[in-house]
Order: C-alpha cells, then sequence, then structure tokens
C-alpha cells in the first residue's frame, strides 16, 4: 500500500482584509458618538487644538480617525506612544488609577470583569469581541488556571479604517498594553494579527518587556499602505516604515 501523498499548501489567495465587500457597516449611537468626542477632544488637546483636517466633527467616526492619524504627522514611534499615553492619562481624574488599583486588585474577578467591560464599552472603536477563556497565571502562583479574561475582537474597526500596522502598534497597542499594566495594575497583552485584522487581548498576561520581543516589531506594510508605496518599494511588504524607530533606521516613522 502507498504512503499518502504529502499534504499540499492551500493554494487560493487569502482574502484581502480590506475588501470593500468584506467592509462592516456601523450604526453609531449617541453613546458611540460621546466616546468619539470625549477620545477626540482629549487628542485635539495634545494636538495643541487640533481639528479634523477632513472637515468632519470629532463627534464623528471619520473625524476621530482623522484627528488620531495627525498624532502620527512628524512624530516617532516613541512620540506617538507618549502622545496617545497623554490622552489616556487625561481621560481618568487625578486619583482615579490608585482607586482603580483599590476597586480591581489583580485576581482573577478583576480580570474577567475588565475583558467584560472592554467588550461592552469599547465596540465603538474595535468593532464586536467576545470573551475568551485563557490561561492566566496570577502572582504568588506556579500554575496558569483558567479564566475568561481573554477578549476575540473579530475585526478590528480601527486597524481597518486605518489601514496602518505601525498606527495599530503605536497608537493602540502599546499605549493600552502600558496604560493596563503600569497605571492601572492588571498586566495586558495585545496581539493583533496583520492577515485578518483580528485581535487578542489577554488580562493577566504581562506584555513582552519590550517591543523587540514583541511580534508586532516585525509588522510589514499592509499591501495597500500608501507610504510603503511612497518609498518606492512597489508590491514588496517590508516592515512598516512607522515602527523603523525602533530599529534604529532614518526613514520616517
Amino acid at each position: 500500500m502507498l504512503p499518502p501523498p504529502p499534504p499540499v499548501d492551500d493554494p487560493s489567495p487569502r482574502p484581502d482584509p480590506f475588501d470593500p465587500a468584506e467592509r462592516r457597516t456601523y450604526s453609531d449611537g449617541p453613546l458611540a458618538l460621546a466616546f468619539m468626542y470625549l477620545f477626540g477632544r482629549k487628542m485635539s488637546q495634545q494636538l495643541g487644538g487640533a481639528m479634523p483636517t477632513n472637515g468632519e466633527s470629532l463627534a464623528s467616526w471619520a473625524g476621530f480617525v482623522n484627528i488620531s492619524a495627525q498624532i502620527m504627522l512628524g512624530r516617532s514611534s516613541r512620540q506617538q506612544q507618549e502622545t496617545v499615553a497623554g490622552v489616556l492619562g487625561s481621560l481618568m481624574p487625578p486619583g482615579i488609577p490608585e482607586r482603580f488599583r483599590a476597586w480591581f486588585p489583580l485576581s482573577k474577578p478583576s480580570l474577567e470583569i475588565n475583558a467584560w467591560i472592554t467588550t461592552v464599552f469599547f465596540a465603538w472603536l474595535v468593532g464586536p469581541s467576545v470573551v475568551t477563556e485563557e490561561r492566566v497565571r496570577l502572582p504568588g502562583s506556579d500554575v496558569a488556571v483558567p479564566m475568561r479574561s481573554g477578549v476575540k475582537i473579530e475585526k478590528c474597526r480601527y486597524l481597518e479604517a486605518s489601514g496602518c500596522a505601525g498606527m495599530c502598534v503605536n497608537m493602540c497597542k502599546l499605549p493600552t498594553q502600558r496604560f493596563f499594566t503600569e497605571d492601572l495594575g492588571l498586566p495586558l497583552t495585545m496581539t493583533p494579527n496583520f492577515e485578518d485584522l483580528s485581535c487578542q487581548m489577554v488580562f493577566g498576561a504581562p506584555p513582552p518587556p519590550t517591543i523587540a520581543d514583541d511580534v508586532a516589531h516585525d509588522a510589514s506594510c499592509f499591501s495597500s499602505c500608501s507610504t510603503a508605496a511612497a518609498l518606492g518599494r512597489g508590491g514588496e511588504r517590508g516592515p512598516c516604515p512607522k515602527l523603523d524607530s525602533y530599529r534604529g533606521k532614518a526613514a520616517p516613522a
């Protein structure tokens, strides 16, 4: 009897995550628009009062994405992160981080509650998501235990709108991880998937110590990236130039 033939890789092309036919339609209600305005206004303040350049209101999705994109202009990767850190910090009145740590000490209930809160109150930013069960090792324990402290984002609305891996890493992933881990005392790891625009969040999992230890360090440009085209790459999907300041390169960051 002949051995079975070796497996053959699926030759069919992967779906384009930016295909307009695959784009989800959102109907933003008053609460979602209020969040957009709140975050957008804080970003505007960090930019010295700048407003969306596309003529949209801060209380709109297009205006929010536009004002957040302005943070990238002329700033290195780290400067972008610091600006977003300023936005996140300004959203909380003085003393709230300390109170948050008291209300949500690092424990299974705290991690699970914050995972659930994320799916409910941040759908306006990332789109639909669900709570997932993960294995997390709490401080003082040598055993990872199952808990519902994960969040699976089906297809990130913000990443889809920005179309930029560097914008995802600098403006969302790294500042959010740092904010929860260092300021609020709840470790958080975010792992975006740049093939299908999904993202896995795990509350209770400490992020990599440096960006060089993170898979996002080598994120490639999307095929539709205008910056990559301007650099003359053609169809080549090299490392995202928006992350080049981590590698000490002279390309714009």
